[in-house]
């Protein structure tokens, strides 16, 4: 019996993994693999940064982008509220995407020359709003930059 617990002690030591040189000590493992980067905030454009205002004509609208809420109001409507979720830069233009209520409410504004077909104004942003399935369409501008009648 004892012959038998010897001869299987030897297979054993036998089977174990041995290092390339000889010597009992196992192979060291791999590397692990580096860790994927973390993708870096994507940061605001100072063009976007801050309190903006938007505002369109036919049908009249206004639109306030607040540090923590975007405000729709119209005329014959309850204000569409919303959490402001920060922007999104998308192909140049600022994305504003939140729930207003039962709506979705999606704000895109475009750096560029507007004027709200009405007036003189110029703008120096275009607007484009949309809540659920109506899309408005107007000019912002920086919320303390926005241009007055006479100036």
């Amino acid at each position: 019996m004892r012959s038998i617990v010897l001869a299987s002690l030897l297979l054993l030591a036998a089977c174990a993994p041995q290092a390339p040189d000889g010597s009992d000590a196992p192979p060291p493992a791999d590397a692990p693999a580096p860790a994927p980067a973390t993708p870096k905030a994507t940061p605001i454009p100072e063009e976007f940064a801050g309190d903006m205002d938007a505002r369109g004509t036919e049908p009249f609208w206004g639109l306030q982008i607040r540090d923590t809420q975007i405000t729709l109001q119209r005329p014959d409507h309850p204000n569409a509220v919303g959490n402001n979720p920060g922007l999104k830069m998308e192909g140049g233009k600022a994305v504003w995407d939140t729930q207003a209520g039962a709506d979705r409410l999606t704000v895109t504004l475009t750096l560029q020359a507007c004027s709200d077909g009405m007036s003189d104004l110029k703008y120096a942003y275009a607007a484009e709003v949309k809540l659920g399935a109506e899309t408005l369409k107007g000019c912002a501008g920086k919320a303390d930059a926005m241009p007055k009648e006479g100036q």
